[in-house]
């Protein structure tokens, strides 16, 4: 593989996983390639030069191919892991996380607080329901997420949802329909994944405000 050469990937065709070998859609995988110094780097962007070498954003699958020589077998050459690759994998796919809300709430597309999120949900308007993983399972309860699939996010702590909103931890936050929505969902998908949860239930009763 060339570690210098660059190649146009875009979402749309699948890519094989080096672990399990299936073939699945990019937007559900992690895309790694050789750094400088011959060592796998993750690129949760799919913006850094070189051949991609594609893992299926899945725990299991993401420590088997680290534990294995998954990623010399696809590169065709020694390629080093890293110790705490799986660690930084989900550092930089929880920074994109909390990014692309941030950036959301900006543009005024997301909100935080109960009362607000409540009311969000109440109206349909919003998308998608975020609450912090260990957050109050009984507060989160009253909370249900909007209609549709994949529209529950329960894989940040609430520091991690803090840092998305400017404060020091969230534990309930809901984005509203925007451009930024169908990225936060994907990033969602992928993070839920490698940490194996997705910190709560997918749906959820009505009720009463938190105490």
């Amino acid at each position: 593989m060339s570690r210098g050469g660059q190649e146009k990937e875009q979402n749309g065709p699948e890519r094989r996983c080096i672990a399990t070998g299936e073939l699945r859609d990019p937007a559900l995988m992690i895309r790694f390639v050789v750094g400088p110094e011959g060592q796998a780097v993750p690129d949760v962007r799919n913006k850094l030069p070189g051949r991609g070498i594609w893992v299926s954003a899945d725990k299991d699958a993401l420590e088997k191919a680290i534990k294995t020589k998954a990623f010399s077998r696809s590169a065709k050459e020694q390629v080093t892991v890293p110790d705490g690759l799986f660690e930084q994998t989900d550092k930089l796919l929880a920074r994109r996380l909390v990014d692309l809300i941030s950036l959301a709430r900006k543009a005024g597309q997301a909100v935080t607080g109960y009362e607000k999120v409540k009311s969000l949900l109440e109206n349909e308007r919003a998308t998608l329901l975020v609450q912090a993983s260990d957050g109050s399972e009984r507060g989160k309860s009253k909370l249900h997420s909007p209609p549709g699939k994949d529209v529950f996010i329960g894989c940040l702590t609430s520091q991690e949802l803090g840092l998305a909103f400017g404060r020091e931890s969230v534990i309930h936050g809901a984005l509203t329909a925007g451009g930024l929505s169908r990225q936060i969902k994907a990033e969602g998908i992928r993070l839920k994944g490698v940490r194996g949860h997705s910190g709560g239930k997918k749906s959820r009763p009505k009720g009463k405000d938190d105490a």
